[in-house]
């Protein structure tokens, strides 16, 4: 979801790939989501809610009329107080969410909103613009540590769990480029 009290912190080294700078963390380090493990926490904890853009929030209030009915009372409420998204502190556009956790998307069985987020969907990375420049960044929170756990178990990177929202959001050629350069620094001993 948004952001969270957490260590947080990118720590890899950062590398280009096209326009984009990766932090090397996102190839060095294991995940895999463990949805049983944590049953969905990151779209119930933390102080805001999940990055979005002008375009989704767009596309969320046309699908507003099929959903209604599938969320709660709570998150109609807040709908209607708020809107689908708000400025948090930083300005950056977020979803709303319930009483300071949850999204106001989350249902009983996940999410919702069909597509989802981008955002949401790249997690544990998260993008953020440095000048001309996207930056992505590899964000821990202490509540996937089930998901770095199996993701060890799997021998599953970062990057490798999430291919297709990497694909869907920067294209197929640079995800193979990203690919490319993970199998360089592998093969320099460099991660």
């Amino acid at each position: 979801m948004g952001k969270s009290q957490s260590s947080g912190k990118a720590v890899g080294l950062p590398l280009m790939v096209g326009e984009v700078i990766v932090h090397s963390d996102i190839l060095t380090e294991c995940f895999c989501c463990d949805i049983s493990a944590c049953q969905g926490r990151c779209c119930e904890e933390g102080d805001a809610g999940a990055p979005v853009t002008p375009e989704e929030i767009a596309r969320i209030e046309d699908s507003l009329d099929d959903l209604w009915q599938r969320l709660s009372a709570a998150a109609q409420a807040e709908i209607d107080r708020r809107g689908v998204a708000y400025p948090d502190p930083e300005g950056e556009l977020v979803t709303s969410i319930i009483h300071g956790g949850n999204c106001v998307f989350r249902g009983q069985d996940g999410c919702l909103l069909s597509p989802r987020p981008i955002s949401c969907h790249l997690y544990p990375i998260r993008e953020k613009r440095l000048g001309s420049y996207v930056t992505l960044s590899y964000h821990r929170w202490d509540i996937c540590q089930a998901a770095r756990t199996l993701g060890m178990q799997k021998g599953i990177h970062v990057y490798q769990f999430l291919r297709e929202p990497l694909i869907r959001r920067f294209g197929e050629a640079w995800y193979a480029e990203l690919e490319l350069t993970a199998r360089q620094m592998q093969e320099q001993g460099i991660i």
